[in-house]
């Protein structure tokens, strides 16, 4: 049985698609813009959303703008940013309550489109330059982003390790562009750049509530963009043809980061991603996990020990917060922990947990309109057509062969440290 219904159509420039469910007492609209990670445009693309939703033509303050949402009975406007593989990803998400729930008859659905449509397409802008004011306020918060990361070590560490595995690679660029290329930035080059995402990104609408199809296909024909065909760039991410890299660098810090990087060589939509997903399961995605037990539990050498990996570039990243002084022992046992991945060291009860924990992580993510969006619009980058209940039945049906096999593919790239140490490490 299928978990949803997913209906997708091509309207106006943009792809729609309507999940109708009644899980919800909200409504809630995200919409989706792509395009590929480039240095000379990225801190642009970080900034342009921060600016359109501070303001539009007939709600020019941030203060109005919200004051508009209070009255839509609370409905919410938010931005987000995202690096998926090779792209750059822009979200507005606007979330408000389902009519049929109240007792006015007040077209909520449709505010919510005109909404969406004046945010993307009717901002605070006049002879084709942004509001000034709103750009500067704007890139003032721009550079606090960027600098907060060096207040986050964890996250410091985590950045660091991309720039230096990926140099060369769209995916060494920081999902918030860069601090020095913001004071460059003026309203007229921002609103320029803003014609050209509108007009090359590729875009979607997604609408998640107790929705009519027909009524929001209608409601949606008035936002209208050019037909285009979306920028698509070959995948990178292989092995490159190096010997291992490993970085320390020496910060004021109080624990010490040790964060490698490995190379899977398996992408989403991939026949063995799904495998993947087993296999960093057991070696370091959840609490049962071995970089979990072997690390922290048993050798008591790391505050933490965990392992992720990136769906769309095909990386595998380990995190750990050690001592100083215990870089070699942990560097050694995470290593020891990938020697019995790749020689089937588990077994059938970890193989079964992690499946179990697994399943109840996804049905979590599914189980909000916002998290379901994020499983779906894996399809788009990947230009693949993978349902949720195919995630379940993959996952489900891995073997412990499934597992030694991707584990063998995956190939250690990079080794970056962050000490406080002032000697060697």
């Amino acid at each position: 049985m299928a978990l949803l219904q997913e209906e997708t159509v091509k309207i106006n420039g943009y792809t729609l698609h309507l999940i109708k469910t009644d899980k919800f007492k909200t409504n809630t609209f995200i919409w989706k813009m792509k395009a590929p990670l480039e240095q000379d445009t990225v801190t642009l693309r970080a900034l342009l959303p921060q600016v359109l939703q501070s303001g539009t033509k007939n709600h020019p303050t941030t203060a109005s703008l919200r004051s508009y949402l209070d009255d839509l009975y609370g409905a919410t406007l938010q931005v987000d940013l995202a690096k998926k593989g090779e792209y750059h990803i822009i979200t507005f998400t606007i979330e408000i309550a389902n009519e049929a729930y109240l007792q006015g008859s007040e077209p909520l659905l449709q505010k919510a489109v005109v909404l969406l449509k004046e945010v993307l397409l009717h901002p605070n802008a006049t002879n084709n330059a942004f509001d000034s004011e709103t750009v500067e306020k704007e890139k003032r918060n721009l550079k606090q982003r960027i600098t907060s990361v060096y207040d986050d070590k964890m996250r410091y560490a985590s950045v660091r390790l991309t720039e230096e595995m990926c140099k060369g690679e769209r995916y060494a660029l920081f999902v918030h562009g860069e601090a020095e290329r913001i004071d460059e930035i003026t309203p007229e080059s921002l609103y320029q750049y803003y014609e050209k995402a509108l007009a090359e990104d590729e875009l979607d609408l997604y609408i998640i509530g107790d929705i009519d199809r027909e009524e929001a296909e209608t409601y949606c024909e008035q936002i209208s963009f050019t037909d285009r065909a979306p920028k698509t760039i070959d995948a990178e991410g292989g092995q490159p043809d190096r010997d291992l890299k490993t970085i320390v660098e020496r910060l004021d810090v109080k624990q010490g980061k040790l964060n490698i990087g490995y190379r899977t060589n398996i992408r989403y939509g991939h026949r063995d991603y799904f495998h993947l997903q087993m296999f960093n399961g057991i070696f370091g995605g959840f609490p049962h996990s071995k970089l979990f037990i072997n690390v922290r539990e048993k050798a008591h050498l790391a505050y933490y020990a965990a392992s992720r990996i990136e769906s769309h570039k095909g990386l595998l990243m380990v995190m750990a917060g050690i001592d100083d002084k215990n870089y070699e022992q942990a560097t050694t046992i995470i290593h020891e922990q990938m020697t019995s991945m790749k020689s089937g060291n588990f077994t059938e009860q970890e193989m079964e947990q992690t499946k179990a924990v697994i399943k109840n992580q996804f049905l979590e993510a599914i189980d909000t309109s916002r998290g379901l969006v994020e499983v779906l619009y894996h399809n788009v980058i990947a230009r693949a057509n993978i349902k949720p209940e195919d995630w379940i039945h993959e996952v489900a049906n891995t073997t412990k062969d499934d597992v030694v096999a991707v584990a063998k593919k995956v190939q250690l790239d990079t080794i970056y440290f962050l000490t406080g140490g002032k000697g060697e490490k």
